[in-house]
């Protein structure tokens, strides 16, 4: 008995400590970034340990990426024109995240619940277009995009994501589709109901979950992403914050620590926002399977 419950406490210490050690590691970036954002750039520069707990909180960052204040000319145009970016930044992650989801749903279900020929081939070319690394197909992306008119505009960024989030959409959610019992849709036809009413009354609804797990991994590859978003949306007024961030990166008088660690730190927060918003249906949608036959 005493064996035991020592085991116990010691195997609960080791975790315990372990999780400590994993939060400190993944959330220092975080800290160092929102608190640089309030130094002056000589306490962002400083190699003073004390920097890290003991400055004098400020504004004059946000007030420059806002263009309330001038700190110098920006290289992808004024301070100001962050908040253009971030305005971009959303229009398009938030078209390509709806679209891939609405599209990617509606093909996962018909995979999950219908008997397609070849339908293990489809699912893994699907799978495939995933496999490739942007650099290797950016150039005829490029080429397609600006004879299609589609190079430096919303509309083109938006379908390149889209097409970029559908595979991933497709495979999440066949199984989620999957983890749903067929014999609910079975019961709503008997009743009367015809298939599309029974997807919309009966299976959608238990895939909500699914659906906003999978909708936060998707708002995050779009709104990070830079590789297309520099060559595709180069012109200023339709580049979105990442281009726009390491247009800055460098200034005239050296690195722009305190303004850059602002503009990440406002970029963050609108993700962060729509992950707390959908939180609930997240945490169900990362341990779908509890429904069950």
């Amino acid at each position: 008995m005493y064996d035991s419950t020592t085991t116990r406490v010691v195997r609960g210490v080791l975790i315990g400590i372990g999780i400590a050690a994993a939060l400190i590691f993944f959330l220092f970036p975080i800290y160092w970034i929102v608190l640089a954002s309030f130094k002056t750039k000589l306490e962002v520069s400083s190699p003073t340990p004390l920097h890290l707990f003991q400055f004098t909180p400020n504004l004059d960052n946000y007030a420059v990426v806002l263009g309330l204040k001038k700190q110098g000319p920006m290289a992808a145009g004024s301070p100001g024109d962050f908040m253009g970016r971030l305005v971009n930044s959303i229009i398009i992650a938030g078209a390509s995240t709806f679209l891939s989801v609405l599209f990617g749903t509606l093909t996962a279900y018909a995979m999950a619940r219908f008997r397609i020929p070849g339908k293990s081939d489809i699912l893994f070319y699907i799978l495939s277009s995933r496999m490739l690394p942007p650099v290797v197909i950016i150039i005829p992306i490029f080429i397609m995009f600006t004879a299609l008119g589609l190079a430096q505009s919303y509309v083109g960024l938006t379908i390149m994501y889209t097409v970029i989030n559908i595979p991933f959409v497709v495979w999440m959610m066949k199984g989620f589709f999957d983890e749903i019992p067929h014999e609910y849709e079975d019961a709503a036809m008997l009743d009367g109901y015809p298939r599309v009413q029974a997807f919309f009354k009966v299976t959608l609804p238990n895939a909500w979950p699914g659906i906003a797990a999978t909708a936060v991994f998707c708002v995050i590859v779009a709104w990070n992403e830079y590789v297309f978003a520099f060559i595709l949306n180069s012109k200023a007024a339709v580049s979105t914050v990442p281009t726009f961030i390491a247009a800055n990166f460098q200034g005239t008088a050296g690195i722009n620590w305190g303004p850059i660690a602002a503009m990440a730190t406002l970029f963050v927060l609108p993700v962060f926002i729509f992950t707390f918003l959908v939180r609930n249906h997240l945490l169900r949608g990362v341990t779908f399977g509890a429904v069950r036959r």
